[in-house]
């Protein structure tokens, strides 16, 4: 199995990278969805382990903290997809409020994992981030800002998950007499 110090130094770099890139400024939001089970080699929802979420957490909110970016952690579909997040954050975008606590078999490891973490956590149902990562298919495109565009590494899984990168942009208005910064 995948050690829980390469877990979180393969996110670590990941983020790193992905944040480089997005060129996000503090005060933006990067999600996170993730599926601690596919990381250890099993399915979605059937081996989700706190230790790995922590290790993801571990290698995820100090680069964060640093740049004054929030974290938006989604949860699984038993929560319809919800998301932990500052409250803090929400307020600042308006962002309502519902009422649940994520656990490891409603939520998930990552999502209970964050909402132990965060100062002052709440759940939200729709945000539009920044940025955001997807560690094993969990499908975070609902909740990041149009236009998505994908960014590719040399890093393509943690652990046995598939992983998938993606930054946002402004929309591109006008046609061909249009000018772009």
């Amino acid at each position: 199995m995948i050690s829980l110090d390469e877990i979180r130094e393969n996110t670590k770099t990941a983020v790193e990278s992905l944040l480089e890139m997005a060129n996000l400024e503090p005060g933006q939001v990067f999600v996170i969805g993730c599926s601690t089970s596919e990381i250890v080699g099993k399915h979605i929802g059937k081996a989700s382990s706190k230790e790995v979420a922590h290790a993801i957490l571990d290698g995820v909110l100090p680069l964060l903290e640093e740049k004054g970016i929030y974290l938006a952690a989604q949860c699984c579909e038993h929560l319809n997809r919800a998301l932990v997040i500052e409250k803090e954050a929400a307020r600042k975008y308006g962002w309502e409020q519902v009422i649940a606590v994520p656990h490891e078999r409603a939520g998930g490891s990552l999502a209970t994992a964050t909402y132990e973490r965060l100062k002052d956590p709440i759940l939200v149902e729709h945000i539009q981030a920044h940025a955001g990562i997807d560690i094993g298919d969990t499908f975070i495109g609902m909740h990041l800002r149009p236009v998505v565009v994908p960014v590719r590494l040399a890093i393509t899984e943690i652990g046995k998950a598939h992983l998938t990168l993606a930054k946002t942009r402004p929309k591109l208005i006008g046609g061909e007499r249009a000018k772009y910064c």
